[in-house]
């Protein structure tokens, strides 16, 4: 990867987080609007989006389609954001279609350099999102399948002209930026519904909605609940992703696939056995969610509502672990880890690989506050190499099982650093400071 581009990448953070589309559409139109050569399936929502991301992907895929995939964040490599027919694109397609932006951008004037803001100055996600149009404006797969980064109506994604959306479960997270109500996020997310184009909603509370069904009926847009459209009996049995939290997704992603075999304007999708896209989900990979590596559990829960599934998913597994953990400062940590205190034995906290990382003390100390035992080091390598140190607990219910847990940026190392990134064998490289 080109360390221009990287270094480039980096710098934009000093834009910080911008909602707003102005400067997506003034870039877009340097680069000649590449959005509107993209079939999209737009999908958004607290958790469990991306997931559903990548089971559209691996069903359209079974059923002989191309496809594209755009998410954040990465795990461990910046290339994980951009698949093509299923695996992550290459450095080169990657740093071609990056320098092609970058050299856009540029000639008109809005310079990467540190000088004083431009109001039409690419985020580090804007200019993410922008490589993504061009790269799939070009591939021109059949479907391209794009996750908001945060809320929807004001996210750099939101250019797009989808024939689908999609709103996952919501919680509150985010709510210095998108309200301090599920009914407000709600409100933001489904910012996503375009006039007339399907909605699908997966499983909510009646606010959540209530919310997007209004907001479907004014756009004239059709509305479909995905509770109401998918049975968990039509989940494969094999189906490859652990926890519940993955089958209510899997919900999700079968009524949406209904909804595109139903209403697609693509003719070589109308009238197909949607049953045998289902099969994909057999084989969908989506990393370091209640990922188990021998005795480790990986999962990126970071948040209430994602900690609330993991607990799920722990109950049904019979797993009482040691946690591991590291958690970024602007998370709702005092929460979370009250969810978590029943259902683990210790914790030990650690740094992640991220500016805003809690200190493993502060951490500690906030675990036992919410009652768990606790520990700290400064990193997960160090954490791994303390637990043979830790006594041994007595006891039918607790066992020799591990949970990192807390952060995708700690995920992603777990990931490296015991041997489960599923595209290759990697190093997690802390200096590559790419993560959102």
């Amino acid at each position: 990867m080109s360390l221009r581009f990287l270094e480039d990448l980096a710098s934009r953070r000093r834009f910080g987080m911008k909602p707003g589309l102005d400067t997506m559409r003034e870039v877009s139109r340097i680069l000649g609007n590449p959005q509107e050569r993209v079939r999209a399936i737009h999908v958004a929502g607290t958790n469990g989006k991306g997931a559903v991301c990548a089971m559209l992907d691996a069903c359209l895929a079974s059923g002989g389609f191309r496809t594209g995939r755009y998410t954040s964040p990465h795990l461990v490599k910046l290339n994980e954001r951009f698949f093509l027919d299923g695996v992550p694109v290459s450095d080169e397609t990657l740093e071609k279609f990056a320098n092609i932006v970058q050299n856009s951008i540029s000639k008109e004037g809005l310079s990467p350099e540190p000088i004083s803001p431009c109001p039409f100055e690419p985020t580090f996600f804007e200019a993410l999102t922008a490589v993504a149009f061009l790269l799939y404006a070009d591939a021109m797969p059949d479907f391209t399948i794009l996750e908001t980064g945060l809320g929807g109506r004001l996210d750099a994604t939101n250019i797009c002209n989808p024939c689908l959306t999609i709103i996952t479960r919501i919680g509150l997270d985010h709510c210095d930026w998108l309200g301090d109500t599920v009914e407000k996020i709600a409100s933001e997310k489904a910012g996503i519904i375009k006039p007339g184009v399907p909605v699908v909603l997966g499983r909510n509370v009646p606010e959540v909605v209530a919310v997007v069904r209004a907001r479907a009926s004014e756009l004239c847009s059709p509305f479909y609940y995905a509770p109401d459209m998918a049975d968990e009996s039509e989940i494969p049995p094999d189906f490859s992703l652990a926890g519940s939290f993955n089958r209510e997704n899997a919900q999700t992603a079968i009524a949406a696939m209904k909804v595109l075999v139903k209403n697609a304007e693509f003719p070589a999708l109308q009238n197909r056995d949607v049953h045998k896209f289902l099969r994909g989900l057999s084989n969908v990979v989506w990393p370091g969610r209640f990922q188990r590596i021998g005795r480790f559990i990986v999962d990126g829960a970071h948040n209430p509502p994602a900690a609330r599934a993991l607990v799920a998913a722990l109950e049904e597994s019979g797993s009482l672990p040691t946690m591991i953990a590291g958690f970024c400062g602007d998370k709702d940590v005092d929460e979370t880890l009250g969810i978590l205190h029943p259902h683990v034995s210790r914790a030990i906290a650690v740094r992640t690989n991220n500016p805003r990382s809690l200190g493993p003390e502060t951490l500690a100390e906030k675990m036992r506050k919410a009652g768990i035992e606790a520990f700290s080091c400064d990193s997960l390598e160090k954490a791994i190499d303390f637990l043979g140190s830790l006594p041994k607990i007595t006891g039918s219910l607790p066992s020799d099982d591990v949970l990192i847990c807390g952060s995708l940026f700690l995920a992603g190392e777990a990931l490296a650093a015991l041997g489960g990134y599923p595209w290759g064998s990697v190093r997690f490289d802390p200096a590559e400071k790419l993560r959102v």
